[in-house]
């Protein structure tokens, strides 16, 4: 008999903490729980494989609350076989950060891109039991090993996000599942103001710097914010420009943002391996425990 999804008694609970036995879940850009007392996890019932840029772009686009896709380097699926059939159920996306810093202070005795990686998309479906994270990115840990990564950095966003009409689509991680697996935790990134969409996403700096200097992928990040009401741009009109105009017409929201929390994962095939790789941030005593408050739009 199939699993049933345990429900929780809040639609807009915050990430939960680490030895809480709920785990979160993603179908459709919307967050939900499952328990552990489902019966856990079976390993007899997953495989871990490389996947396809198009397949993962596809998974994660449709499933991920940001919505969006990142530069990628390496690509895992985690797959369920108990039917007897391949069911893409989870992916895991690790690549290149919008600037290579992130990776050379964390890392910084290891080549940027070659021997460290950001872990940059991680999304489950709502039908995976618990504990299923852990033994996907330790296994995605592994796979990355071989291929002669030896750092992971790993981010974590702390603050809420709602669309404009008050729908919280995300609740605040904390990186339950990378304390969970043993992640160093290193602080928070930079703070910084966040350009928030009526749908919830958010516009980073390095998509609106593609439309301001029309580079690659200027046409997606144009895409959306058509999607979202702004005017199509003009022939021979400033991008700049455009871009100013379009944020306003759609209402985007300027959203202050503490900083992403930040987990480092040295990887070897034993401990005095990871050992040897430094670390550049000092270490923190303590995980976080909790999301931030709800900012206050700007």
């Amino acid at each position: 008999m199939p699993a049933i999804q345990q429900e929780l008694p809040f639609d807009d609970l915050p990430e939960v903490p680490t030895s809480a036995p709920w785990c979160q879940r993603w179908r459709e850009r919307a967050h939900s729980w499952r328990h552990v007392s489902e019966g856990g996890f079976d390993a007899r019932h997953y495989e871990v494989e490389p996947i396809s840029e198009k397949d993962a772009e596809a998974f994660v686009r449709t499933h991920h609350y940001s919505a969006s896709y990142p530069a990628a380097v390496r690509r895992f699926g985690l797959y369920d076989v108990s039917a007897g059939e391949r069911r893409l159920s989870g992916v895991a996306v690790f690549g290149v950060p919008v600037n290579q810093a992130v990776l050379t202070k964390a890392l910084p005795d290891l080549a940027p891109v070659t021997e460290a990686l950001e872990c940059s998309r991680f999304v489950l479906l709502d039908e995976c039991p618990g504990n299923s994270e852990s033994w996907f990115l330790a296994r995605c840990h592994t796979e990355l090993l071989a291929a002669g990564v030896r750092g992971v950095v790993s981010f974590a966003d702390p603050v809420p996000r709602r669309t404009a009409s008050g729908n919280l689509i995300m609740p605040g991680h904390c990186g339950r599942i990378y304390q969970a697996t043993n992640g160093i935790y290193a602080g928070r990134a930079t703070a910084r103001t966040l350009k928030v969409l009526p749908d919830g996403t958010v516009l980073n700096d390095r998509a609106a710097q593609k439309v301001r200097r029309q580079e690659q992928g200027h046409q997606y990040v144009e895409s959306r914010l058509i999607a979202l009401g702004a005017a199509v741009p003009r022939a021979g009109c400033d991008p700049a420009v455009w871009l100013r105009e379009a944020l306003e017409a759609v209402g985007a929201r300027a959203v202050r943002h503490r900083g992403c929390h930040r987990y480092v994962f040295p990887l070897g095939r034993n401990r005095r391996q990871r050992a040897r790789i430094k670390i550049g941030f000092d270490a923190r005593p303590a995980y976080p425990r909790r999301p931030d408050p709800e900012p206050a739009a700007r």
